[in-house]
C-alpha cells in the first residue's frame, strides 16, 4: 500500500473512530428549570418579548437615518399594496409578503414579473419582525430593510423596475408626488421610496403567548412547550436564533456538522440542494431565519425543500447541535415554537390638534408639548401619558381614562372633562380657565356637580 493511500485510509478511520466516540458519549443532560428560573434565563441570555407600546416599538427598531413618522409610515403602508412600482403593475411588495399567512407567501421560490420564478429557487423571508434582525436576504447582503426594499423592485424576475422608472411612476402620481413633497426635504427619489416602505415595516411587530410568559405569565404556554423551550435554550439553540425577532442577529455555516452517514454525501446540505444556492460567498453561510411565526411560513430552508417543522427540526437539532432530539423532544420544541406565533401590534397614530380620537388608546404615549387644542378625546384612554406642556385648550375629555397621566403645565382651558376620575392625577401649574368639570371625580372622591364648570375645583 502506497504512502498516500495509508495516508488516506488513516484519516478515514480516525473520522470514524472520532464520531464514534462522541456518538457513545451519553448526551448532555437537560435540567428542567421551573417557569421563573427559565423565564429569567431566558431575559438574561438575549431572548426578549416584544412590546406593546408605540414608544418602545420605535425604539427597538429604530434607525438613525430613517426616523419614523405617522405621515412616513402611511405613505409606506400604502407603497407595500400598491402595484404601482412593478412593471406590469400586477405584483407589490404585499403579494411575496402576506402579512395574514406569516409575512411570506409560503411557496418553495418566489414568483414575480410574468410568473417569473427566482432563478436560484430562493423562497420570500418572513417581513413580519424583519426590522429586529441585523442583515437582510437569505445571504445577509442588505443591512436593514430600507436597503431590502430596494432589491425585489429592481430584481427582474420581481417587479423589474430601474431605480428612474420607480421614481418616474411615483413623480407622475399627483397624491404620491404631494405626499413626498411633504415629508421628505428632496420629494421622490429611489432611496425614499425605500426609506417610506421601510418605516411602514418597522411597524410589523407581532406579539403572542411567548411574549406573555416572558412578561410573567406563567400559564400563556403549555407544559410541552416550556420542555421545548427548556430543549431550545439548553441544547443551544438560542446561541443563534436570539434577540426580540428570534433570529435574524448573525449569519452562520449551514451544516455546522457533520456525522459517519454523512461522508460520502454528494449534496452540500441535507436535502436537495435546488437552485444551487450556497449562501453568502458561496461559503454555506445563511443569515439565521427569523423563528417568530415560523410555524406559519413553511416550507423551509431558503430553497423551500423541507415542508414539514418537524423534519426541519430534526435537521437543525442533527446538523447544526450534534444530537439528533428524539421525536418526542421534536414535539415539544414544535409546541414551543407554536407559542411564537402572534398578532401584529396597533401602530398607534399620534393624535393632532382637532382631530377625532374617541375612544383610542393613547396610553403612556410621550406627548409633551404638543398642540392638541380642540382634540376630541372622548373615552380615549390616556393612562400614563405625558402631557406635560401640552396645548389641550377645548379638547374633549369626557369619560376619558387618565389614571397616571402627567398634564404639569398642560393647558386645559375651556376643556370638558365631564366623568373624568382626577383622583390620580396631579394638576401643577395647570391652566385651568372655564373648565367643565360635571360629574369628575375630584382627588377626594366626591363628585362634581352637575353643572359644575370649574367649582369642584
Amino acid at each position: 500500500m502506497g504512502r498516500i493511500s495509508k495516508i488516506i485510509l488513516g484519516t478515514v478511520l480516525f473520522i470514524i473512530l472520532f464520531y464514534g466516540i462522541l456518538a457513545l458519549l451519553p448526551p448532555k443532560k437537560i435540567t428542567y428549570m421551573d417557569d421563573h428560573t427559565l423565564r429569567a434565563y431566558a431575559l438574561s441570555h438575549g431572548l426578549a418579548p416584544v412590546p406593546e407600546s408605540r414608544a418602545a416599538i420605535l425604539k427597538a427598531t429604530y434607525n438613525p437615518d430613517n426616523p419614523v413618522t405617522d405621515a412616513k409610515v402611511a405613505l409606506g403602508q400604502k407603497l407595500f399594496f400598491d402595484p404601482i412600482l412593478s412593471r406590469d403593475n400586477t405584483i407589490s411588495c404585499a403579494s411575496c409578503h402576506i402579512l395574514e399567512e406569516g409575512g411570506d407567501d409560503n411557496l418553495p421560490t418566489a414568483i414575480g414579473y410574468h410568473g417569473r420564478a427566482n432563478p436560484r429557487h430562493l423562497n420570500s423571508p418572513t417581513v413580519l419582525n424583519a426590522a429586529l434582525a441585523k442583515r437582510e436576504f437569505w445571504d445577509g447582503r442588505a443591512k436593514d430593510v430600507e436597503e431590502q426594499a430596494g432589491g425585489p423592485i429592481q430584481a427582474p424576475f420581481e417587479m423589474n423596475l430601474t431605480p428612474k422608472e420607480a421614481e418616474e411612476r411615483i413623480r407622475t402620481n399627483p397624491e404620491y408626488a404631494r405626499s413626498f413633497k411633504a415629508i421628505f426635504e428632496d420629494g421622490v427619489t429611489f432611496a425614499n421610496i425605500r426609506k417610506a416602505i421601510g418605516a411602514y415595516e418597522r411597524t410589523l411587530l407581532t406579539r403572542g403567548p411567548y411574549d406573555r410568559f416572558l412578561e410573567g405569565d406563567d400559564n400563556a404556554i403549555s407544559i410541552a412547550a416550556k420542555r421545548g423551550m427548556n430543549l431550545f435554550i439548553q441544547k443551544g439553540c438560542k446561541g443563534c436564533h436570539t434577540g426580540m425577532s428570534v433570529g435574524g442577529q448573525s449569519i452562520q455555516q449551514f451544516p455546522l456538522r457533520r456525522s459517519v452517514g454523512d461522508l460520502f454525501r454528494t449534496e452540500p446540505f441535507p436535502f436537495p440542494n435546488t437552485g444551487g444556492f450556497l449562501g453568502k460567498d458561496g461559503m454555506k453561510k445563511f443569515r439565521v431565519p427569523i423563528l417568530r411565526n415560523i410555524t406559519k411560513t413553511a416550507p423551509y430552508f431558503h430553497n423551500g425543500a423541507v415542508q414539514d417543522l418537524k423534519e426541519a427540526i430534526r435537521i437543525m437539532s442533527r446538523y447544526q447541535i450534534g444530537v439528533e432530539f428524539t421525536p418526542e423532544q421534536i414535539s415539544d420544541v414544535e409546541a414551543f415554537f407554536k407559542t411564537l406565533e402572534g398578532d401584529l401590534v396597533p401602530f398607534r397614530l399620534q393624535p393632532k390638534a382637532g382631530e377625532d380620537f374617541h375612544g383610542r388608546d393613547l396610553s403612556g404615549m410621550d406627548l409633551r408639548f404638543r398642540d392638541l387644542h380642540g382634540i376630541n378625546l372622548k373615552g380615549a384612554d390616556l393612562s400614563d401619558a405625558d402631557l406635560f406642556g401640552a396645548n389641550l385648550s377645548g379638547a374633549n375629555l369626557t369619560g376619558a381614562k387618565v389614571s397616571g397621566a402627567n398634564f404639569t403645565s398642560a393647558d386645559l382651558s375651556y376643556a370638558s372633562l365631564s366623568y373624568v376620575d382626577l383622583r390620580n392625577v396631579d394638576l401643577i401649574e395647570v391652566k385651568l380657565e372655564g373648565i367643565n368639570l360635571e360629574h369628575a371625580i375630584w382627588r377626594d372622591g366626591r363628585e362634581c356637580a352637575k353643572g359644575s364648570f370649574g367649582k369642584c375645583l
